[in-house]
């Protein structure tokens, strides 16, 4: 499906500095995805994916980010792989679609909120450490918004 494809995408740019279509596809390709040079090309027009500088003269791939500083993309991947949310005291424990956890950490991850110190992802739950306990109710009613939307 398109949506996992493009949530698979945005955690491979996240993890990775992948400077071209053909390594896109390779890694694509290498984590079950079936997918051709042109598929790349027309997910990354999709995804507003874009060159930017990685260090050393090397560009990689990264997602735009709208005005408020919020990536379309990973509001989608968020939407598209939320189920539930429970916290406990600092530690937000949420629930996703099966195999979606690691895109979901990975959205969450690259918002940059101050609040969440990092995310810890299995199949289909994220473990997010949150500075307080006050931050973490916070955190879920951002989340709840986004969501919910």
């Amino acid at each position: 499906m398109k949506s996992d494809r493009h949530a698979k995408i945005v955690e491979l740019i996240g993890r990775y500095d992948i400077e071209t279509q053909e390594e896109l596809a390779e890694k694509l390709n290498h984590s079950g995805y079936n997918v051709t040079q042109a598929t790349v090309s027309r997910d990354i027009r999709e995804l507003k994916l874009a060159k930017v500088q990685a260090g050393d003269k090397k560009q990689k791939y990264a997602l735009l980010q709208s005005d408020d500083g919020i990536g379309d993309k990973y509001i989608r991947v968020l939407k598209d792989g939320f189920v539930s949310m429970d916290v406990a005291q600092n530690i937000l424990v949420i629930k996703t679609v099966a195999g979606m956890a690691m895109a979901v950490a990975a959205s969450l991850d690259a918002l940059k909120w101050h609040e969440v110190v990092g995310c810890i992802a299995g199949d289909d739950t994220i473990m997010c450490a949150i500075r307080s306990t006050e931050e973490a109710k916070f955190v879920m009613e951002k989340i709840r918004k986004i969501v919910m939307k």
